[in-house]
Order: structure tokens, then C-alpha cells, then sequence
């Protein structure tokens, strides 16, 4: 290695006037008593960011940066460098051409550790640098649940003839059940809502739902796909021999101190059993109506709904966008000791104290129509339904809520004034439909900017347009460029944007005499209404979200 490369960190960063002679012998002292790499000193000591000392290595000498969540990791090569020495030196293997190995580096002047890692592999050791918390969780990807990958492959039977196969995925302790926990572990790290086990010809994925946005995380050997499943069936209380039916269950554990509730679904496809696990944190159920997201007009529609002494009220939207969890933060709302709030749900998400919850079994001929009549005998004052699916159960919904009982339900549907056509068109009387409904709130989620990339920039004369012709005066909206807290999305966290339609009396006329979606549309804008798609771009505005996520999840 030439002496140009061989120059020590702190030398580059005072040639690159980024630090002084004083600030370099403060860190140098300091990391006496730490121990630290000197780099990762003058980062704690605030005296330059990290950001700033890749770019001074990048420049002054040439050191490839590389973004481990933009760049193709071949796996293979895991293997070539011990978890050990990674972990050591915070390295990890990117490339192989020919006699030259392309590794990301923490530290790419650490010679004593590219003279290691040549010895340990045969290779000649070519730095690129990353960031440490972008290596670290890569290490955590790559070789931690690798162990588990290996110990299955060497120890366990995977074939489900062998003896000993079902006694292997029973024991907790297995290689199996560890790789499991590994994996349910890193999705709630990351703060994803589904694991898909996603079966393929040649290979198995596994694919995180993180923000709304399904992504792929590891590829397994194909022969992996059986015990994975067979594991889940287990801890799920499946049948194990079951293979060409749908099956559905759930579980528990607890990961970090935190109670995770996972509801599991496998489907047979040609290429193997699919799972996909929804991840519920029972702790963390309601917000508070203040925290849904709601605009100020929006909270106050939604709390004068739900302040409603009887009527039903909706909530629509796609799966996914939230609906159960505006629905239980009005329950925990509306839950005090003089009411009797009884629900009927296809599945109960999540148990909450002093509401009375019920589980439908269609199997059985417990379906949304046959429990709602039963607890209308059990003197209830609220009522939660999960969904209304039928005409059957609309109408006894719509009946229940004329006959002094509060409740409220969810609906498929795109906004919240074609959800009276949907109940109409399911064969509802439209004066019922009048009668019934109080209100309807139609949302959606999007993805937030990441606050720690977020960049504001000026938007273009079109994008202004769009804002003024809606009453928004905007000058600078957000973006997120990218890092290693979001992924490299520029999106982290999500929130919902609504819509909050309030039924009056001239609109109830209108019902009755079966309007188009259009009239209602003109008759509530002219009263202040505000779309989804309007609610967006006052969010957009705030620099909350952005007008690309806007167009996403709306049509406007």
C-alpha cells in the first residue's frame, strides 16, 4: 500500500480544514481513556458528523462510498469472512473479482485489519466505506440469521419423511425455532406490519411489509420453505399434515418487553405453502382521537359522530389503511362503566378491557348477521361491527341503529360519499340509509418524510397551482433524500389522511330520493367539505408527507 494511503485519518481531516491541530489532540486524549476509533471519537465529541468524514475519505483519496441498502450483496460471500473478524473490525464482504475482494469498511485506514482480513481470506482487500449503523444492521441480516441457515442445513432433518422431523420443529430450542424468532424479531425491529414466506421455483423469499411497502429481506434455499411452515403450523396450532388447504391462525410472543399478537395465514400455491403473519402490538392498541391524524374540521366531525346518542357511523377504505384503528380508539373513547359495548369481529385484533368481543365463526354458522342478532338481546348501547359485507347484515345494522343503539362498522369503498350508493346498491331501502347514518369517514395512510433526510425544496409552478387553487399558500415542501434510518427511502412512519362527512337533513332528503354520488359530492363541498386528496396536500404542505405518497393513495 502506497504512504499516500497509508495517512492517518486525523491528518486528512485537517488538510481538508474540517477539523484543528487543538480539536485532533482533545479526540486523541479522550480516545486514550475509550478505547475508540479515533473517527468514532470526534463523532462523539460532535466535533464533525459522519457524513462529513466519508466524504473528506471519499475526495481526498479515492475510497468508494457505498450505501449497503442501494448496493447487491452476493451471499455467498458471507462465509468468506468469519462473523468474528466482521464483527471485529465492522466489515462485511460486498464483491469478488478474480483475486480482489470488494469490502465495506467502518474504517477503511484500518490496515491492521485489510492485512487481517488478506491472511484469513487469500484475497486482496479492496476498502470501500459505509456507515457503521448501515454495516451494523447489515451484519445482523447477513450473519445472524445465517447460524441459524447453516445449523438447520447441517443438523436438522429437513425432509418430512425423515424421523425426527416433527420432533425437530417442536423443540424451542431448534435451529428452526431460533431462525423464527430471528426473523419476527428483525420485523419488529424494523417496525414492519407483515412477514410474507414467499415460496418460488428455485428459492424461498422473505419479504417485509414496512410502511405499506412490501420489500425483500433474505432468499433462503427452497428446501428451507417446508421447515420454516412446518415451524409456524406448530407454534400456531395448525395442522402440520394439512397441505392443500387454506389454513388460518395466530400466536403470541413476547419480543423486547413488548406483547406481539401474530395472526397467520397459509395458502397452498404451486410452488409450496405461502405464510403471511400480521404483526399486532397489543400494547400499543389506541392513540387517542387526538393522535389519529385528524385536521382540526376533522376531529371535530368525527367527535360529533361519535358523540351520537344512536345512528351508525362508518369508516371506509382499502385494507390496510387503518380502519380498525380508528374504530378502536373511538370504542376506547366511548368505553366508560354506564354503557354496554359489545363487537362482533372477523378477527378479534385486539382485546381491550371492558368491551365484550366476539369472535366469528362462519364455519360454524356464526357470521356477522347471526351474532349481530344475537347481542342485539344482550342489551347492548354500542356496537362494533368488523365489517358489513351483506345486505343481510347491513340491513339489521341500519335497523339497530334506528332503534337507539350507536354503531359503527367499516366499508369497502373509495371515498366516504360512495358509501351510501354501496349501501343502497347492496339492496338497503334508501330511506333507512337516511334515517341510519350519521357519518362516514373515509382515509388512507401514507408514508412520512424521514425527519432525519428530510429536505425542503421549492415546488415547481404546476405544484404551486395545485395548492393555490385549493387555498394553500406554500413556498417550500419536504422530500426525503435518503439514509440508513429510513432505509433509503425517504420514508419512515406512516399517517392517515381523511375525509369526514357529516349526514344533515337536506342531505337526507337527498338520500331518500337516490341521488348520484355527484350530487351528494356538490352539495357537501358547497358546505366545506374537504376531499382525502385536499386533506393530502394540506399535510404535503406541512412538510408531513409528500405529493408523491398523495398520488399514490389517492384519485383525485
Amino acid at each position: 500500500m502506497n504512504q499516500k494511503k497509508r495517512k492517518r485519518i486525523g491528518d486528512l481531516l485537517i488538510e481538508a480544514n474540517v477539523i484543528t491541530e487543538e480539536q485532533l489532540m482533545d479526540a486523541l486524549l479522550e480516545q486514550k481513556r475509550s478505547g475508540q476509533r479515533l473517527g468514532d471519537q470526534l463523532v462523539l465529541m460532535n466535533i464533525v458528523d459522519e457524513d462529513t468524514i466519508i466524504q473528506v475519505l471519499e475526495y481526498q483519496l479515492g475510497i468508494k462510498k457505498v450505501n449497503l441498502h442501494e448496493v447487491e450483496i452476493d451471499r455467498k460471500l458471507v462465509s468468506i469472512i468469519s462473523e468474528d473478524l466482521a464483527r471485529k473490525y465492522q466489515v462485511l464482504p460486498l464483491r469478488k473479482v478474480n483475486d480482489n475482494l470488494l469490502v465495506a469498511m467502518v474504517d477503511p485506514l484500518d490496515y491492521y485489519a485489510i492485512d487481517d482480513l488478506r491472511l484469513s481470506t487469500g484475497f486482496q482487500i479492496e476498502p470501500a466505506i459505509a456507515k457503521r449503523n448501515e454495516i451494523q444492521v447489515a451484519l445482523n441480516r447477513y450473519y445472524g440469521m445465517q447460524k441459524s441457515i447453516d445449523k438447520m442445513l447441517e443438523d436438522m432433518p429437513l425432509n418430512e419423511d425423515d424421523e425426527g422431523f416433527l420432533e425437530a420443529q417442536q423443540a424451542d430450542d431448534s435451529p428452526v425455532a431460533k431462525m423464527v424468532n430471528q426473523l419476527l424479531g428483525q420485523a419488529i425491529q424494523v417496525g414492519a406490519s407483515d412477514v410474507h414466506i414467499d415460496p418460488h421455483e428455485n428459492e424461498t423469499l422473505i419479504r417485509l411489509r414496512v410502511d405499506g411497502v412490501l420489500r425483500t429481506e433474505r432468499t433462503l434455499p427452497k428446501n428451507m420453505n417446508n421447515v420454516l411452515v412446518s415451524r409456524i403450523k406448530i407454534m400456531s396450532k395448525l395442522n402440520i399434515a394439512e397441505k392443500r388447504l387454506p389454513q388460518d391462525g395466530r400466536f403470541k410472543m413476547d419480543v423486547d418487553l413488548r406483547n406481539i399478537d401474530l395472526r397467520v395465514s397459509i395458502l397452498p400455491t404451486v410452488y409450496g405453502e405461502k405464510v403471511v403473519m400480521r404483526l399486532l402490538d397489543t400494547g400499543n392498541v389506541t392513540l387517542g382521537i387526538e393522535k389519529l391524524g385528524f385536521s382540526k374540521q376533522n376531529e371535530i366531525n368525527f367527535r360529533k359522530m361519535i358523540n351520537s346518542a344512536y345512528g351508525i357511523i362508518l369508516v371506509t377504505g382499502p385494507t390496510g389503511s387503518g380502519k380498525s384503528t380508528t374504530l378502536y380508539t373511538a370504542l376506547q373513547n366511548l368505553n366508560t362503566d354506564d354503557v354496554n359495548i359489545i363487537t362482533v369481529e372477523d378477527p378479534v385484533e385486539y382485546q381491550i378491557k371492558g368491551i365484550n368481543q366476539v369472535q366469528v365463526r362462519s364455519n360454524i354458522g356464526m357470521t356477522f348477521a347471526a351474532g349481530l342478532r344475537s347481542i342485539l338481546r344482550q342489551d347492548p348501547d354500542i356496537i362494533m361491527l368488523g365489517e358489513i359485507r351483506d345486505t343481510e347484515t347491513a340491513e339489521i345494522s341500519l335497523r339497530a341503529a334506528l332503534t337507539g343503539h350507536l354503531v359503527l362498522s367499516t366499508l369497502h369503498t373509495n371515498d366516504s360519499v360512495s358509501a351510501i350508493s354501496r349501501l343502497i346498491d347492496m339492496g338497503v331501502e334508501p330511506f333507512l340509509v337516511s334515517s341510519a347514518v350519521v357519518g362516514v369517514v373515509a382515509q388512507r395512510l401514507v408514508r412520512r418524510v424521514c425527519k432525519n433526510c428530510a429536505t425542503p425544496y421549492v415546488p415547481t409552478e404546476e405544484e404551486q397551482q395545485l395548492f393555490y387553487g385549493r387555498g394553500l399558500n406554500t413556498e417550500r415542501l419536504s422530500k426525503g433524500k435518503g439514509c440508513s434510518t429510513c432505509n433509503n427511502t425517504g420514508y419512515k412512519g406512516r399517517l392517515a389522511i381523511h375525509e369526514t362527512l357529516l349526514v344533515d337533513d337536506e342531505m337526507r332528503n337527498m338520500i331518500t330520493q337516490k341521488n348520484q354520488d355527484s350530487v351528494y359530492r356538490n352539495y357537501v363541498s358547497g358546505k366545506g367539505f374537504k376531499s382525502m386528496f385536499e386533506d393530502g396536500l394540506m399535510k404535503a404542505a406541512q412538510g408531513m408527507t409528500s405529493l408523491d405518497e398523495i398520488y399514490r393513495v389517492t384519485v383525485e
